[in-house]
């Protein structure tokens, strides 16, 4: 195959991936609701070509991502765009499969040893180079799942695998079983992650931060759209939470109640001082912010549009502007901030010594 594009990164900075050395862009592009779902075609060709061109180069997907269909018009873009494989990061995961049989879905070795294969089959690739467990499976026994990610590896089906939405305390299983067994442990969590989302990202993964080094690759970091303010006023008839009312009910619901209510005073104040005092939209601020998080190694976008991608790369102008006080400013207006771990009375350690 001819390479008709070299990748050239601009100014996109790069991070690791948790403790692996595998570099990805701070933003990346995801087909969720969205790429082989409602875009499909010349669109989804528009959509990861402009990306590539500002600098992404990390492209993430499913298999339970359109029951497949995500992944085949993934791997049909990247195979009709001509780009050099190498300069890619192609990422899926695995547990809802894309039938009902009793063995297409979930963590067993069957599943994830096939699954792998026909996710490779619709991607039209010999390997990916992260593959991420979708949900924890509490009928499977943590070490057959952890002996089969480093099967897939070993065979060179992927390069590392990672979790999505497992909680600390199932990662830190697969952890201790990986120590135990001189197996290869999971690298990154992708996890929800956005200013009205925080418990769990920023504190119940703290201890695994810590001590594993494992890195975020966050989703819905504008909660579904409704941190670009879109939804201030109502629900506008191409937006997301319309095309996919059933799968947003309990969100669409929510938004004619307090809490949906104040979030969207929350909106608003926010979307003041971005505009205000940075200068930017408040999708731009609130990308920035996710970003800003050290232990975010990269902020999925997801993009009907390739205008969207455009305008969502604006964020990285913002992340240098997110000073302590602006934090401070954001803090006040959350009031959302996971509390700390107790002390139970215990005076406070040196703030310069080891913790």
């Amino acid at each position: 195959m001819s390479v008709k594009t070299e990748f050239d990164p601009k100014n996109m900075p790069f991070r690791r991936l948790g403790p692996s050395g595998l570099r990805v862009p701070v933003f990346s592009l995801g087909g969720w609701l969205t790429l082989g779902g409602t875009v499909v075609g010349d669109p989804v060709k528009e959509i990861i070509k402009v990306a590539f061109e500002n600098g992404i180069n990390m492209f993430d997907t499913a298999e339970g991502y359109a029951k497949g269909h995500s992944e085949v018009e993934m791997g049909r873009v990247i195979k009709e765009l001509g780009y050099r494989r190498s300069d890619l990061v192609i990422t899926t995961k695995l547990f809802f499969g894309t039938r009902t049989g009793p063995n297409d879905t979930g963590l067993s070795r069957k599943h994830i040893i096939e699954g792998t294969q026909e996710s490779l089959d619709r991607l039209g690739l010999d390997y990916v180079d992260v593959l991420f467990a979708h949900r924890p499976d509490y009928t499977t026994p943590m070490e057959e799942v952890v002996r089969a990610f480093n099967y897939v590896i070993e065979k060179g089906w992927a390069f590392y695998w990672a979790t999505s939405e497992w909680s600390a305390r199932d990662i830190e299983e697969a952890y201790h079983v990986a120590e135990k067994l001189n197996l290869i442990p999971p690298i990154a969590e992708q996890c929800q992650h956005h200013m009205f989302h925080r418990e769990r990202p920023e504190k119940e993964y703290a201890p695994v931060y810590k001590k594993y080094s494992i890195g975020t690759t966050v989703w819905s970091a504008l909660a579904s759209g409704l941190l670009t303010g879109k939804y201030n006023n109502g629900i506008p008839a191409d937006s997301r939470f319309a095309a996919h009312s059933d799968f947003f009910k309990d969100t669409l619901k929510s938004l004619n109640e307090e809490e949906g209510l104040s979030k969207i005073r929350k909106v608003q104040a926010l979307t003041k001082l971005a505009e205000t005092e940075l200068g930017c939209s408040v999708t731009h601020l609130a990308l920035a912010w996710i970003a800003k998080n050290p232990n975010t190694s990269t902020v999925i976008l997801g993009a009907s549009k390739p205008e969207q991608v455009v305008d969502n790369l604006k964020a990285l102008d913002v992340i240098p502007k997110l000073t302590p006080e602006i934090l401070d400013k954001i803090e006040t207006i959350l009031q959302n901030k996971p509390a700390p771990s107790p002390t139970f009375g215990r005076p406070l350690l040196d703030a310069y010594g080891r913790q």
